[in-house]
């Protein structure tokens, strides 16, 4: 299960480099950047959430071991 965390992690982070090679700085609000600014939020927010995961499951680990 911690390997299936880490690689949802790498694609997590590299659809938020794909997606900032879309964005238009100009533009940041119309057409495809508004799409790639969403999937940016999205996949930081997926980051987040499986590194908390992660944390709480070394955490329970200790917690049952000791």
């Amino acid at each position: 299960m911690k390997y299936f965390i880490y690689a949802l992690i790498v694609i997590a982070i590299s659809l938020i480099i794909y997606n900032a090679t879309v964005l238009d700085f100009s533009n940041i609000l119309k057409g495809d950047s508004k799409t790639a600014l969403i999937s940016i939020l999205g996949s930081a927010c997926v980051v987040v959430l499986l590194t908390i995961l992660l944390v709480s499951r070394a955490i329970q680990q200790k917690h049952k071991n000791g």
